[in-house]
């Protein structure tokens, strides 16, 4: 009996460490939001350019422009801020829903460490994706983004639930991949933020 209780009292000293040092409030939910948002956003840029869902998104190689790129870059990021600023609106009612629910503090260290470790990756992914930008080189702006952004999940992931950061590495595996083959970095993006994101939701 005394074993048993030793044990149950060492897995409650456990519990209780896990979630001081770790965001523990993610909500699986946001993540089935998030990859639907990704997936309608990509599915309005096609619908905008007139592509067909099989066929490459950009026809185009390095060396090789749009006459209106001007209007594929403006539209694509406002396609895409807007799809973000979903993303993070409810990713953050639903997580603090979540924890309010658990009766769980939401801005703890943990959260402030695990922030901070997801942001340097996605800012420095964002000024590079700006560099990419200036300098015209559009076609590996998609790769780019999915792999800092499984980058960032692979830093934050020591910070919260440890699953995230199997997702982070999908990411990584499939910005590489859609970095050979650009013309088909719409479709990459539609996998990585969209259907990854609902899986992964649906399974937490």
């Amino acid at each position: 009996m005394e074993n048993k209780e030793h044990i149950e009292n060492l897995k409650e000293i456990r519990s209780i460490m896990e979630q001081s040092s770790k965001f523990i409030t993610l909500s699986g939910l946001s993540g089935v939001f998030i990859g639907i948002y990704a997936i309608i956003g990509s599915a309005i840029a096609y619908i905008k350019f007139n592509y067909n869902i099989f066929e490459p998104a950009f026809s185009y190689r390095p060396g090789k422009s749009f006459d209106d790129s001007n209007n594929i870059i403006q539209f694509i990021f406002t396609d895409a801020a807007l799809v973000l600023f979903l993303a993070i609106a409810t990713a953050v009612i639903l997580t603090l829903r979540k924890a309010k629910k658990a009766g769980v503090k939401t801005w703890n260290s943990a959260a402030r460490k695990m922030l901070v470790n997801l942001i340097i990756p996605l800012l420095a992914g964002g000024i590079f994706c700006m560099a990419l930008l200036y300098h015209g080189i559009l076609y590996l702006i998609a790769p780019t983004t999915l792999i800092f952004y499984g980058l960032a999940l692979l830093n934050a992931g020591k910070f919260t639930l440890h699953d995230i950061r199997y997702l982070g590495v999908f990411e990584i595996l499939l910005g590489l991949i859609s970095a050979f083959i650009p013309e088909y970095g719409l479709i990459f993006w539609s996998i990585g933020f969209g259907i990854m994101h609902i899986i992964y939701g649906i399974i937490m």
